[in-house]
């Protein structure tokens, strides 16, 4: 049993599939994908709902500070984007952490992280449609002047909490702050012109479900039509943050900047989850393995420049928005782009508005077309019913995958808060990354092979440790505490303190084995991000995966291809 579990598909063996499964032209997906268009993919993901939304938030308890934050991030996701890339040179098919996880842990964890991905690409992608609405509706009416009934722009719960704050804030007396007053009233207006059945109140997002389906069917109809989409609409969104970028930088006080660090290094590690969430391109770029003219070439390439390029950005966009304004003001705003430009050139906050639209489409269009593509490198294992792996005759697309992503992410985006999957994303995402770091460990050695993207050895029995020691140093006071008073520690101090067992361990075996420096330090960052993330989420991680689980016993286990290979 405990073999079976484990039995894995070598690299042949999953080219061998592909070339069975799919041996007719019909069956091929389209191979029409360079490395611009790779890298414009990555970006399209990277760019969005962090850079003009959750970025206000991660400022706010960072201050000046959060640019630390991104940097961090970006050199996780660096030495994950270079393991990737070794995979992506090696195993030219979709599937992304999937595929590349059954190859070295076998197939039971590759289920685990087939699973993880649909936290972060279809429930992830609710989270941005979420946001596209706010745009769009943002949009409609300080442009166009088009105002839509406010019980068909919110979800239920969300509508429920302002309206009962706002009763509890009226019941207690006079609100004198014109802003809370504004607010208030509005949530008040909203809740008593809902339309009503019996005593429930209707709510519900339709904006954000019909960019869905839009987007749904576009990913169906071609992924020619895709790319080209996706290209125009990240060329227009990185001249508009350039843009405000060299606009921003006018109005800048550098008095803003001090204190750099005002709530200290653990504020910044607040903004954890809401950055790292929009640090998943170079993912996505590996699901589209199969429609890249040369893949073993262009797509580590890919990876690495949308990862450089949108760091740059990240930083300067920081660095700007914390010029302009005090981090203190970032309190709960959802557009901090617009925010700081409002009063100073409102002209700059139309354009900006249609590009956080634009920007967020793109976002939408990567991820729909991320998860079919897993889907069906999991059905071609069996793991998953046929139809999942079916190829339009047409349009060559996974087009039963396609629809049903395009099902669950907008149905779910009609009635769900935002705010309950968020953090759920950073840790599937981040839990993907850790095993392809850890995963490049148990690839066997081959001969390095003109225009494929080769990881480079550094042995990390002497770096490690080093590391290891200052991580220990710089924070013997808040392990000490943890461990002072480990009975009466939340969970968050449980996690940091598995994490520092977990880190030892892997210390020692690099010293023992020689481990490669660049996949180790992979495996390490993305395991301390993971902990840094709310503890409340992590239950919520944990029941999402039984149910994963119960799926694999019930179906995948007992259909997989291997079912009948002796491990």
């Amino acid at each position: 049993m405990a073999n079976s579990l484990f039995r894995k598909k070598s690299i042949d063996q999953i080219k061998k599939d592909y070339d069975s499964t799919h041996g007719g032209e019909a069956g091929n997906l389209k191979k029409v994908l360079g490395v611009r268009d790779l890298t414009f993919l990555g970006i399209a993901a990277v760019i969005g709902a962090g850079i003009f939304s959750t970025i206000g938030n991660a400022a706010f308890n960072g201050g000046p500070g959060v640019t630390i934050l991104f940097v961090i991030t970006a050199i996780a996701c660096g030495f994950s984007a270079l393991c990737y890339a070794e995979f992506a040179s090696r195993v030219p098919v979709a599937g992304s952490a999937y595929t590349y996880s059954y190859v070295t842990f076998g197939e039971l964890i590759a289920w685990i992280i087939g699973w993880a991905l649909i936290l972060e690409y279809a429930i992830g992608n609710i989270v941005v449609a979420i946001s596209w609405s706010g745009y769009f509706n943002n949009l409609l009416e300080n442009v166009f002047h088009i105002h839509l009934p406010e019980w068909m722009l919110v979800d239920p719960m969300t509508a429920k909490k302002a309206f009962t704050e706002a009763s509890t804030a009226f019941a207690a007396g006079p609100v004198t702050d014109p802003t809370h007053l504004k607010n208030y009233q509005f949530a008040v207006d909203a809740w008593n012109s809902a339309p009503t059945i019996g005593d429930w109140h209707i709510f519900f997002n339709l904006p954000a479900c019909i960019i869905v389906i839009l987007i749904t069917w576009l990913a169906y109809t071609g992924i020619k039509e895709s790319k080209q989409t996706a290209n125009y609409m990240v060329m227009f969104k990185i001249a508009v943050i350039i843009f405000v970028i060299v606009a921003g930088a006018f109005f800048v006080d550098t008095n803003n900047w001090t204190p750099f660090l005002p709530n200290r290094f653990e504020g910044v590690l607040r903004g954890v989850s809401a950055v790292f969430y929009a640090y998943i391109g170079f993912d996505a770029i590996s699901t589209t393995a199969e429609e890249a003219k040369n893949p073993q070439r262009d797509m580590p390439r890919a990876m690495i420049y949308s990862l450089l390029i949108c760091t740059v950005l990240y930083i300067l966009v920081a660095l700007v928005l914390t010029g302009i304004e005090n981090y203190s003001k970032f309190q709960n705003v959802n557009d901090p782009l617009a925010f700081v430009f409002a009063n100073r050139a409102p002209w700059i906050e139309t354009v900006i508005s249609v590009s956080a639209v634009v920007a967020t489409t793109s976002v939408l269009l990567v991820f729909q077309l991320g998860q079919p593509r897993i889907w069906m490198s999991m059905s071609r294992d069996g793991l998953l019913p046929k139809q999942f792996q079916k190829i339009h005759p047409k349009y060559q697309t996974p087009s039963f995958a396609t629809i049903v992503t395009g099902f669950l992410v907008a149905v779910p985006a009609l009635f769900l808060e935002d705010s309950l999957v968020t953090d759920l994303t950073s840790i599937g995402t981040l839990f993907a990354f850790a095993l392809v770091a850890g995963g490049v460990l148990l690839l066997p050695p081959r001969p390095r092979e003109a225009g494929r993207f080769f990881l480079p050895y550094i042995n990390g029995r002497f770096i490690i440790p080093v590391i290891f020691a200052l991580f220990l140093y710089a924070f013997h006071g808040r392990l000490t505490d943890a461990f002072a008073n480990f009975g009466n520690e939340n969970h968050q101090e449980v996690l940091f303190i598995l994490f520092v067992i977990i880190s030892l361990i892997i210390t020692v075996l690099t010293v023992i084995r020689n481990y490669s420096f660049i996949p180790i330090m992979g495996v390490l960052f993305c395991l301390y991000l993971m902990v840094e993330i709310p503890a409340n989420s992590w239950f919520v991680f944990f029941a999402w995966m039984a149910l994963g689980l119960f799926i694999y016993f019930l179906y995948g286990f007992r259909n997989s291809k291997l079912a009948d290979v002796k491990a």
